[in-house]
């Protein structure tokens, strides 16, 4: 078993140096495989926002003409090359410390710091495609005008980002906002930042400018809710739960601030007769256990053919049964605990309401008999469930799939789309032509056909319905921080003639 390392002892991120919370306050950081204590954060509040947006501003100020808003892509390129090199440098460190904060298996954690280092290379290759694109020429059908397009980066943004890929989900914020010329205030989840405050120091140790990324940890209400409403804050870009969702576009509506969301799921896969059994129990339980369950875009909903269904799940709970779960440094572990005792709890409400409304928990629903600390829960399989039941309507963010049986292709694409949700959804068969129907079919922003979750850092992420809305990821992730500016200029020598001179008449 991997050696568990110590959590640094660190400070907010203000300007390109450790502060203390103006109030002196902490968070506790409760290890959740062992439950114990192992370090703490600290706790911003309202007076440390108002520090880190004014740093912000200031970056995007300083040295008019020279600065990081306006200086060329290749300069920013560097920087976050530079990011990117020391990530992977520290991979291991950072791995094991992503581990012990959130319970992500090791070998997970590792991939998840690999993707972090390539996001932020492919982000320095976008801002350097930044500058060749400037001016890009508008047809028009009058040759008495030309026009141009300027992308812009919109200014100071303030990142929220959630627990469940702590750095990785911040880095799909930070590389792009930083890559778009844009300063920067992350406030990660308060259940998961240990690795966001080691991107502080990485920042730090390569020279980023100070005020370009400020790193306020602590709680939503005392640090999330004033940087949404911070009225220098030009863009806020969330990933997290519908229910914060809503509320921070609220916050933002009144001063008709841009916002880009991306929600909670409840995501079907549809697994057809034709299919290899093997190969879509794998891809069906990799979409659902895949990080302890704790994935917005699990595939939780399975819904297979009912001539299969008898063998596809008898053979999936053998699978099932044959999981790893243990303490996450441990090599082999496949299912680690949930972030904490609250999730924990949440979990297992979910699984309790389902049995009393009558569905059948065909394996797992409680704590693995062999671990007696730690928020584990089992890999949990429901089925006899109706459609009106929360466990298939809400999302539960914790290792548990739900199943149903559909016996037509139109009876499962109807079933597939009978939610609020529309962030990923993937169908299983070798029949590729249905396959693309399928895919065509489903209300969703991210369609896997034979697999489940593959995300790359070249291809948009992001939902539809109350999935939210805007894109992560790809060019579109660019985007998300850019402002497009209309120039258009009249170049004919002859007078426009809407109004004489009265020297002419």
């Amino acid at each position: 078993m991997a050696m568990a390392i110590p959590i640094p002892s660190r400070q907010l991120f203000i300007n390109g140096e450790w502060r203390e919370p103006v109030l002196k306050k902490r968070i506790p950081i409760v290890n959740p495989t062992t439950e114990e204590i192992v370090g703490d954060i600290p706790a911003a509040t309202a007076e440390d926002v108002e520090l880190a947006v004014d740093a912000a501003r200031q970056a995007l100020s300083r040295n008019k003409g020279k600065d990081w808003s306006s200086a060329s892509g290749a300069f920013r390129a560097k920087y976050l090359r530079a990011i990117a090199a020391k990530i992977t440098e520290r991979k291991s460190e950072l791995a094991n410390l992503e581990t012990i904060d959130c319970g992500k298996p090791l070998e997970e954690a590792v991939w998840d710091i690999d993707d972090v280092a390539g996001c932020f290379e492919y982000y320095a290759d976008l801002a350097e495609g930044l500058d060749a694109k400037q001016k890009a020429p508008v047809s028009l059908p009058m040759e008495n005008f030309k026009s141009y397009v300027l992308k812009e980066p919109i200014g100071v943004v303030g990142l929220i980002t959630p627990w469940n890929y702590p750095l990785l989900m911040a880095t799909w914020k930070v590389a792009p906002a930083l890559a778009a010329g844009c300063a920067a205030i992350l406030k990660p989840s308060e259940l998961a930042s240990v690795t966001c405050l080691e991107l502080a120091e990485v920042c730090r140790e390569v020279g980023l400018p100070p005020g370009i990324l400020n790193i306020v940890t602590g709680l939503g209400p005392e640090a999330g809710a004033p940087l949404v409403s911070h009225p220098h804050v030009d863009k806020i870009a969330f990933t997290g739960s519908n229910a914060t969702g809503i509320r921070i576009m609220a916050a933002a509506a009144p001063m008709v601030k841009p916002v880009s969301l991306e929600l909670g799921g409840k995501s079907p896969i549809i697994v057809f007769e034709d299919v290899d059994l093997d190969k879509a129990v794998e891809w069906t339980i990799f979409g659902c256990f895949w990080t302890n369950g704790q994935i917005c875009s699990a595939t939780s909903r399975l819904l297979v053919h009912e001539s299969i269904a008898a063998e596809f799940l008898e053979r999936m709970v053998k699978w099932i049964k044959n999981i790893k779960i243990s303490d996450p440094l441990e090599e082999g572990c496949r299912l680690g605990p949930v972030v904490s005792g609250g999730q924990y709890e949440k979990v297992l409400k979910f699984i309790s309401n389902a049995k009393s409304e009558g569905a059948t928990i065909l394996c797992g629903g409680a704590r693995p008999e062999h671990l007696k600390k730690g928020f584990f829960v089992e890999p949990t399989v429901i089925t006899d469930i109706a459609t009106s039941m929360q466990i298939w309507r809400e999302e539960v963010f914790g290792p548990v799939l739900c199943v149903k049986a559909f016996s037509t292709e139109d009876e499962a694409i109807e079933l597939a789309n009978d939610t609020r949700y529309g962030l990923g959804a993937a169908v299983i068969s070798k029949d590729l032509e249905r396959c693309d129907r399928v895919s065509k079919a489903f209300q969703a922003g991210i369609v896997w056909i034979n697999c489940s979750q593959p995300c790359f850092s070249q291809a948009p992420w992001g939902g539809k319905k109350h999935s939210g809305f805007g894109r992560e990821l790809g060019e579109w992730g660019l985007d998300n921080y850019l402002s497009v500016k209309q120039v258009t200029q009249y170049v004919s020598d002859e007078p426009w003639g809407w109004y004489k001179s009265p020297s002419k008449l």
